[in-house]
């Protein structure tokens, strides 16, 4: 036979649901508790806010346009099987060297000359932090260690990479005018200490959103444009077509991969300057 329970039993119970309830959601709501942590500073790396933003990308068509593959990896990839991308294809590769002022890749040494070692062209790239100290001393830093440049057939020309702060507000707090400021002295000191234009890596959206799609350097620095998709997409103003182009962060071996517009000879013409 049934047990009825009073009123004011069910009603306790329904209270203290309730009750429950609210405990998890103030929980989940708490500062930090139901957001993503922060990465550790010194962990992002290339096409970090372009994986947050536009998913991890797909096959590039076939636009019948000879292009060749390349890699970029940081210390996240940790020693990489060069080897094993050279028999894949890939013919030239970007090693992160710095961040900010503050912080080396630790796996430097095993990826920059172990790219060289297998016969690749690679060079070397700096991740922007904008809000931590000025863009003449970012590429000092990164030109102090490792950023450099030799006209040897295989040396590329340094990187900025500049896109979404992983650390914080995704223009790292700074107006477009003032980030177009802190691009150009960095794209600045970098040609006066290595006599060459550095290769600007961004994202359109990126670009758009934090200099107000500003179209000065076109015609000075190489343009790597990160975008996750079958094809590379309207580019940021300024540059009527892109060097490179970063199509996605799922590598069938390792790394982000990257088309370089054009045949090997022209990686060559762009190492030497």
């Amino acid at each position: 036979m049934p047990v009825h329970r009073s009123g004011k039993t069910g009603r306790t119970r329904l209270a203290a649901a309730g009750t429950l309830v609210a405990v998890i959601s103030l929980l989940l709501t708490a500062p930090g508790a139901a957001a993503d942590p922060k990465p550790v500073r010194g962990s992002a790396h290339m096409g970090m806010g372009v994986v947050a933003h536009d998913g991890k990308g797909g096959t590039p068509r076939d636009t019948r346009a000879v292009q060749t593959e390349g890699v970029d990896v940081s210390s996240h990839q940790g020693n990489v099987n060069w080897s094993g991308l050279w028999s894949s294809g890939v013919k030239w590769a970007y090693v992160k060297a710095t961040e900010g002022t503050y912080y080396k890749n630790t796996y430097f040494t095993q990826q920059y000359n172990g790219s060289y070692n297998v016969g690749m062209i690679r060079g070397t790239y700096h991740f922007a932090t904008p809000d931590t100290t000025s863009g003449a001393a970012q590429a000092d830093y990164f030109v102090n260690n490792g950023g450099g440049w030799s006209k040897d057939g295989r040396t590329l020309p340094g990187v900025l990479d500049i896109e979404w702060n992983p650390y914080g507000a995704a223009c790292y707090g700074k107006s477009q005018s003032a980030m177009v400021t802190w691009i150009r002295d960095f794209l600045n000191r970098y040609k006066a200490r290595t006599g060459r234009d550095a290769v600007v890596y961004t994202a359109t959206s990126w670009w758009t959103q934090c200099t107000g799609n500003y179209a000065g350097f076109g015609s000075t620095n190489p343009l790597w444009v990160a975008r996750y998709d079958t094809v590379p997409g309207t580019l940021p103003a300024g540059w009527p077509y892109y060097t490179m182009w970063q199509y996605t962060s799922s590598g069938p071996i390792v790394g982000d991969h990257n088309k370089f517009n054009g045949a090997y000879d022209r990686v060559v013409a762009l190492a030497n300057g």
